[in-house]
């Protein structure tokens, strides 16, 4: 059962229990110091670390090399090209929805959902944070701006481990990271939260390019659009709602350090439902593991890959910015950037900026919901068009929605005479895009690049996303936050170009098996 879960083509089961166990204890180390602040709501700072919170410590880095140790590929593995293994396979394939899929769906779905508590958390803790620290609005954005960080770059690193230890493995090395850094809400300095909140950002920022990239390589061509993209919308949305109804629950009774606490109960459910994750079995004829690799496609029912696909799988392999995948990596980054600049600055600018033209909080946040719940149905719109008509065309048409919703958002407030519903139709059209954008970006960027480097690829674009959250944040601190109106016509360049390359140099996915070649 042990060498079932962790894999039975890792180094050592036992080291990754081990490391699982070690991470899981340490934890739980920092728990009596969090619980005899009872007395004072639960207010640490200021308190000196006690003897078992440097014991845990140093039993989650133990820990984690040691599950890291366990997840690597047993010595002595080598990648074959797929050509030399796919003509033993069983051509099963019934391009249908298998109850091993589902198993695998919902499991996605769940580790999305915690993936996406993890940043929506902040929004709720830094309120209490700053009050507790008794730090300045400025000041306290700096937590944002680590956090960001620590996304960006975890999803580069998440996307390459992907690439070379495996999607599973880099899905269980993920949640012994997020059992490891719940500790957060036990730290009693506020350097030591900025220094969590930024590693609670690596381990949160390479899940969603992992579960897409996974997803598109065991999901049916005929159904891989409408499902990946599903799957994302409600992990991202019913992550957002678990985080607000964990902080409505727990947070009046136990403080904002208990949000960070639930990265435990969490993390380990994930891993004790990691028997329904399989390892990509085109990742596994990469590396030569023929027997493995047929057990999977015969559990999920699929057809043999396309043997054509061999010249993208070789050793040497492409890289992201070599003269064949130079364009698409141009693109989808750029899009990526745009997004992440419009939605953490834009968006987040709005009801400041609504108010400031004479709106009320009530009206404005009123305007806002309205807006927000005019956009919602169009998620399903978004994976119809994705799956049924065109995969690069429904984000070039988003991204132009995008771009009318902001030159729309810059006229609010001149002297143009505008219809009185004129602001919940442009909010609306920008939200609707955003929305969409982020939507299909990354599964369309897992089905852009070829098998060796499509984790890598994907977690790029997700990192990218991040990077233009964090140039907003740089903004933000150094106070130079711009007009929301001229902002809206500055951000129309990157939107619009980035839908122009994606016309130029974008892969038509829809209905294409995930390493066929083009025609």
């Amino acid at each position: 059962m042990l060498n079932f879960l962790a894999g039975g083509d890792r180094t050592s089961p036992l080291a990754f229990w081990g490391g699982a166990l070690a991470v899981s204890v340490g934890v739980a180390l920092h728990l009596p110091m969090f619980f005899m602040a009872a007395d004072m709501n639960y207010r640490l700072a200021g308190m000196p670390m006690d003897t078992g919170m440097y014991w845990g410590m140093v039993l989650i880095v133990a820990g984690t090399i040691a599950a890291g140790y366990g997840l690597l590929p047993r010595p002595g593995m080598t990648n074959a090209p797929l050509a030399d293994v796919t003509d033993a396979l069983p051509d099963v394939g019934r391009e249908r929805i298998t109850r091993a899929h589902w198993g695998l769906l919902l499991t996605l779905t769940f580790a999305l959902i915690i993936d996406t508590m993890k940043p929506a958390s902040l929004g709720f803790v830094i309120p209490g944070m700053a009050a507790e620290y008794g730090l300045p609005r400025p000041t306290i954005a700096i937590v944002a701006f680590f956090a960001l960080s620590g996304t960006a770059l975890g999803s580069v690193i998440w996307g390459i481990l992907a690439d070379r230890l495996g999607r599973r493995a880099a899905i269980l090395l993920a949640a012994i990271m997020f059992i490891g850094t719940s500790i957060c809400g036990a730290m009693p300095s506020f350097i030591g939260n900025i220094i969590m909140c930024f590693l609670i950002g690596l381990s949160a920022g390479g899940m969603l390019p992992i579960a897409y990239t996974l997803l598109s390589e065991l999901v049916p061509a005929r159904h891989r659009g409408w499902l990946v993209v599903l799957v994302g919308a409600v992990g991202l949305f019913a992550g957002y709602l678990a985080s607000s109804l964990c902080a409505a629950l727990l947070e009046p009774v136990f403080g904002w350090r208990i949000m960070w606490f639930i990265g435990l109960p969490t993390g380990v459910m994930l891993i004790g439902l990691s028997q329904f994750v399989p390892e990509s079995p085109q990742f596994l004829l990469l590396h030569g593991r023929l027997a493995e690799a047929i057990q999977v496609i015969r559990r999920f029912e699929m057809g043999r890959p396309p043997a054509r696909s061999a010249p993208a799988t070789k050793v040497a392999g492409p890289g992201l910015l070599t003269s064949a995948f130079a364009g698409t990596t141009l693109s989808l980054n750029l899009a990526a950037v745009a997004w992440g600049l419009v939605n953490f600055g834009l968006i987040l600018w709005l009801p400041a900026d609504l108010r400031a033209k004479g709106y009320s909080v009530a009206s404005s946040d009123a305007l806002l919901a309205r807006s927000a719940l005019l956009a919602l149905p169009t998620a399903a719109i978004t994976a119809l068009l994705y799956a049924r008509w065109s995969t690069k065309g429904t984000l070039m048409l988003l991204s132009a929605v995008t771009a009318i919703g902001l030159v729309g958002i810059s006229l609010l407030g001149s002297d143009l005479p505008l219809p009185d519903y004129s602001p919940v139709v442009l909010i609306s059209l920008l939200m609707i895009g955003t929305n969409g954008i982020i939507a299909v970006l990354l599964p369309y960027s897992t089905e852009s690049y070829p098998l060796l480097i499509r984790g890598r690829g994907t977690g790029f674009v997700a990192g990218s996303s991040k990077f233009g959250g964090i140039l907003v944040q740089v903004v933000n601190l150094a106070a130079m936050v711009p007009p929301l109106a001229t902002a809206a016509i500055v951000l129309v360049v990157p939107v619009v170009a980035s839908a122009v390359l994606i016309g130029r140099y974008g892969l038509e996915s829809r209905g294409r098996q995930i390493d066929a070649p083009a025609e």
